[in-house]
């Protein structure tokens, strides 16, 4: 039980050309102190993504930029089913420490984590094979896609095509049941190259 701290409950298949940007595992160390934990959340954000969850009637969730966690265990502890994934896993480690160190509470018990990534998302959580497997939380995919933190804007555009990009996009959809939702963000970028500044308000952090 001890290995289900620092090991994903299947290997996953790595992206040939995908490198783990996070490998060193030092930027793992320092990412809530970096970005804040689930705690800094602003109430605008957290009451946004709930809402939004819940008016879909969303209840299977997988969040495809877990990093360490912060966005899964938000939704865990609203009881939703969270399947968690993401290519670094050195980032994973610290969400599997809160599944371990939570793990006599029921929902985190069941928080699916994963080590995948996105141009072999659809093979990483077997949803290309018609064989049942422990991701997939029905036939027809997850309630919902979040890829939020400004994640997205770390795919590499490797071949200057977008064809990355659209792989990772294409995966997405097809982790999603018809008629489910996909949310994604990144930062304003045009405001950023436009005046040089970032924007003052942020929906994700309390700033003080």
């Amino acid at each position: 039980m001890v290995d289900g701290i620092y090991r994903t409950r299947s290997l996953g298949t790595a992206a040939e050309g995908l490198p783990d940007q996070y490998a060193d595992g030092r930027a793992a160390k320092l990412w809530e102190i970096y970005i804040g934990d689930k705690n800094s959340r602003t109430e605008y954000y957290k009451t946004f993504l709930i809402n939004l969850l819940q008016e879909k009637h969303c209840k299977n969730v997988l969040d495809v930029a877990c990093g360490t966690g912060i966005d899964s265990i938000l939704l865990v502890e609203e009881g939703f089913n969270i399947t968690s994934v993401d290519a670094s896993d050195k980032m994973l480690k610290y969400a599997l420490k809160t599944r371990w160190n939570r793990r006599k509470e029921s929902n985190f018990d069941a928080w699916v984590i994963e080590e995948a990534n996105w141009l072999t998302l659809v093979d990483d959580l077997g949803l290309s094979t018609n064989l049942k497997n422990p991701f997939s939380p029905s036939p027809g995919g997850f309630d919902a896609l979040i890829c939020l933190g400004n994640s997205f804007a770390h795919l590499p555009d490797f071949s200057g095509d977008q064809k990355a990009i659209k792989t990772a996009l294409k995966n997405f959809a097809q982790c999603v049941r018809p008629g489910g939702i996909f949310i994604i963000d990144h930062r304003n970028y045009d405001y950023i190259l436009s005046t040089g500044n970032t924007p003052s308000k942020n929906i994700y952090y309390s700033v003080s």
